[in-house]
């Protein structure tokens, strides 16, 4: 059958029924991307020969659109901007000791695996010995700079396995990461991938979608090892002064953020609370007092003739959201997040509602909630909660997620030409990191758009559970302009991190599927951990070599 009778068949049967698939995440004001209409327009046109370097590439939809759009695919506009920001917090020094770090370590953990591998009888146990004592050793150590210990604490099952680099030493052009990618349980065959079948792969016993009050990672770990206890009294002590310094706190929550302290530090982070300590709670009455003067105002409105559309859209997409988790099928909180979203839409008339933006919610109402218990969330019944806390809980959610979609609110205004320009970024940025997986998937004429589009549009939440969303979150909101430039570098990672399953897959139809059902419900925030080690690391050698990101 050619490529293009792959693809009629692919989209008409799952265009409709794939969760979260590009139809699903189009607003009702946005005319969604067609791939069938834009497979017979291709074919009407008489499709150019496959793209090589130095021409350019066949027309598609978007590309037309450039014509009265003049930003829409316009990366180079924004480069400067992009790399000035990521370049911002470290020297050169700390950026290239840090990528040897990352680099160094997957390098020992390969070379590990095939001396175990090769192990002759009665040797094993001796190894296994020095291993622990060097790993608790590593342990006690204390690395400088936070990065740094981020990317020591990752265990070695999580971590992507690779090959010494011919760049320890000298300035980083390829990723890494176009080595084999898998942790060495994969080489070892222990974890099936994901292969040619078109079902789902078989994953571990089930694993709550949203964090345990420890934040415990897949691995099982202690609720609190000494370690994790020692970075709680750094947090403890850098928030009880009278004046945070939120430069320090951002060193802090790069690496992750404790449980118990995470939603005052999300607060500060995302500008919501100030950094002096005696003006908080007066801020906190005042802006929770003008969020529910918003909801008297604007919220019986909602049934106008004019708002009707949004309010419409919003009321289907709430039970769509996180379907699989209780906590988010609670009337009572379905009815908080409409109005959520409503007073949000019509405060923000340039974009409105667009799906999507009903999954940015979730990860702020979630750390909020843990304000207030301690036990498991996923079933817990909100109504127990005093009334006066849901409000707060509702309130701060409300003025998060705003600060959050004030620096990315061009992913959601008409024709979302922010998610144009990331998603174009990004095959730019995949074109030098691993050629390979960009080359495979023009081979099978997988455009970026048909994937990357979601993971621009919801941040990866439909990609990974909303435990490793909460965690990436805290990275994201550590970094300047995480949610919008340092994820871009956070979807390059992830992407490589799948290059053997996709280089496996031999057409369209599975290629989509692949990358449309990843293997993430396993992940915790190791798995997170490595991936933005990874970014963190790819951030840094484009920024300084801008020259590797550009044609």
């Amino acid at each position: 059958m050619s490529s293009d009778g792959n693809k009629k068949q692919f989209w008409k049967r799952n265009a409709a029924k794939v969760p979260g698939s590009i139809q699903h995440v189009y607003g009702a004001q946005h005319p969604p991307f067609d791939p069938l209409l834009h497979a017979n327009l291709i074919k009407a046109g008489n499709k150019p020969p496959p793209a090589t370097p130095g021409k350019p590439k066949k027309a598609t939809t978007f590309q037309e659109f450039e014509s009265i759009t003049s930003d829409a695919w316009d990366v180079g506009d924004d480069d400067d901007e992009l790399l000035a920001m990521a370049a911002q917090n470290l020297n050169i020094e700390v950026v290239m000791e840090t990528a040897n770090k990352v680099i160094e370590n997957h390098s020992k953990q390969q070379e590990r695996q095939r001396q175990d591998d090769t192990t002759e009888p009665g040797q094993g146990e001796e190894d296994a010995q020095e291993e622990v004592a060097a790993e608790e050793l590593e342990e006690e150590e204390e690395d400088e700079y936070l990065r740094v210990e981020e990317v020591e604490a990752i265990s070695p099952d999580a971590s992507f396995a690779s090959q010494s680099s011919p760049y320890a030493d000298s300035r980083l052009v390829k990723s890494h990461s176009e080595a084999p990618i898998g942790s060495p349980r994969d080489a070892a065959g222990e974890r099936p991938g994901l292969h040619r079948q078109r079902s789902l792969p078989h994953r571990p016993p089930v694993i709550p979608l949203v964090a345990r009050m420890a934040d415990q990672n897949t691995s099982g770990t202690p609720a609190m090892t000494e370690r994790e206890a020692s970075r709680l009294d750094k947090f403890k002590q850098l928030l009880a002064g009278p004046n945070t310094d939120l430069e320090e706190l951002r060193k802090l929550s790069w690496s992750g953020i404790p449980r118990q302290v995470r939603p005052i530090a999300w607060k500060l982070l995302s500008g919501y609370l100030p950094a002096n300590a005696e003006r908080r709670e007066s801020v906190l009455q005042r802006k929770r007092q003008e969020y529910f003067g918003f909801i008297q105002q604007y919220y019986d409105s909602r049934n106008d003739e004019h708002h009707q559309d949004t309010y419409r859209q919003i009321h289907i997409d709430i039970p769509r959201t996180n379907p699989l988790i209780p906590l988010f099928q609670q009337a009572s909180v379905q009815e908080i997040f409409e109005r959520i979203l409503f007073i949000w839409a019509i405060r923000h008339p340039a974009s409105g509602y667009v799906q999507g933006i009903n999954d940015l919610v979730t990860p702020f109402f979630v750390v909020f909630v843990f304000e207030y218990i301690e036990e498991e969330v996923e079933n817990f019944d909100v109504s127990s909660l005093q009334e006066e806390a849901l409000r707060n809980i509702e309130a701060d959610s409300f003025w998060c997620m705003s600060k959050l979609l004030d620096g990315i609110q061009d992913n959601y205004t008409f024709a979302q030409p922010g998610i144009q320009r990331k998603v174009k970024a990004l095959e730019e940025l995949v074109s030098r990191i691993d050629e390979s997986v960009h080359r495979h998937m023009q081979q099978y004429e997988v455009e970026y758009l048909q994937f990357a589009f979601r993971w621009m549009n919801n941040l990866l939440m439909r990609e990974l559970p909303l435990r490793c969303t909460i965690r990436l979150w805290d990275t994201y909101q550590a970094e300047p302009e995480g949610f919008s430039h340092f994820h871009l570098y956070v979807c390059a990672a992830f992407l490589v991190r799948w290059r053997k399953e996709i280089l496996e897959e031999r057409d369209f139809q599975g290629l989509m599927i692949l990358l449309q059902n990843l293997p993430t419900m396993h992940w915790g925030n190791e798995e997170v951990s490595v991936l933005l080690a990874e970014a963190y690391r790819l951030k840094f050698a484009f920024a300084d070599a801008p020259n590797h990101y550009k044609r």
